[in-house]
């Protein structure tokens, strides 16, 4: 299985066996445990196409359905989330299968 991932412009292909999980953390992109861009500052954009298992971020974060945990200390903005969301800001989802943790307003289908 492979996931095309996007960071500023700049495309990379990651082959993976199982769903992947990526962390922004210290201006590093971190894809199941691989660093893939790193000394990242300002605004980032990362565009990520296939299965995403689970988001850690040191900023806001916005993305389509994880199947497992989003994580961000800004807020969160994504389709459908199979864990939990923990937040510092406001959250808007479609539906969430776990809890609710945010900073800010909650908003969500489910």
């Amino acid at each position: 299985m492979s996931t095309r991932i996007t960071v500023n412009g700049t495309t990379t292909i990651v082959n993976h066996s199982t769903v992947g999980s990526m962390s922004i953390v210290n201006g590093s992109i971190i894809v199941d445990g691989t660093t893939i861009a790193s000394g990242l500052s300002g605004i980032v954009e990362v565009k990520w196409e296939g299965p995403l298992a689970s988001v850690q971020s040191d900023a806001a974060v916005t993305c389509g359905d994880v199947q497992g945990n989003v994580r961000a200390a800004g807020a969160v903005r994504a389709g459908k989330v199979g864990g939990s969301v923990n937040a510092g800001g406001s959250v808007t989802c479609d539906r969430v299968e776990g809890s609710v943790n945010a900073g800010g307003s909650v908003s969500c289908r489910r």
